[in-house]
């Protein structure tokens, strides 16, 4: 008989710093940080060399994240009052496995800020998610010319799952599925 599974995450008590190397604080978001959030997926998006692709708003992370029914979820590392890491998430669900895992959909350190194991950190908090809770994946994607992240991803113990691509609809073409 396998343990029953959670699936409501509860990553961390709400009170639950986790202290990090130079005064950092990993813990759970809170309102009052969808401006930093933001802020890092404007650089994400620069640093993917799409800075004019995010059309998220303050106001769409909060409903998001902090709305009666959240479906995302966050981790943020904050350092001297300021958002310097993040690690944005959500539930998935395996018909093969029976389980659900966690999608990393954001994982980025502040430039500034690199190079003191925030990213490590953040990955280890959601990887405890997982354990925690009895979920069997914790997944994401990273772009193939992305060498820094892909040698961090290996050094994690990640491996690429070389025979999957991803699929997307979006704009128009979603509209015409939708109403064909």
């Amino acid at each position: 008989m396998t343990a029953p599974i959670d699936p409501a995450p509860d990553p961390l008590p709400s009170d639950a710093d986790v202290p990090l190397a130079d005064g950092a604080v990993l813990r759970v978001a809170r309102p009052g940080d969808e401006p930093g959030i933001l802020r890092l997926i404007h650089a994400l998006a620069a640093y993917e060399r799409e800075p004019d692709a995010v059309e998220n708003t303050v106001e769409d992370l909060s409903a998001s994240l902090f709305g009666a029914d959240p479906r995302v979820f966050a981790h943020v590392v904050e350092r001297e009052g300021e958002i310097v890491g993040i690690a944005v998430w959500f539930l998935t669900y395996s018909t093969w496995t029976g389980r659900h895992g966690i999608w990393l959909e954001d994982l980025f350190v502040d430039e500034h800020h690199r190079g003191r194991g925030y990213g490590k950190e953040l990955m280890r908090a959601l990887a405890r998610v997982c354990v925690d809770h009895g979920y069997g994946r914790f997944e994401w994607t990273v772009l193939d010319w992305n060498e820094p992240s892909i040698a961090f991803y290996r050094a994690i113990g990640a491996v690429p799952m070389e025979e999957w691509t991803t699929q997307r609809l979006t704009g128009d073409a979603l509209d015409r599925l939708a109403r064909s």
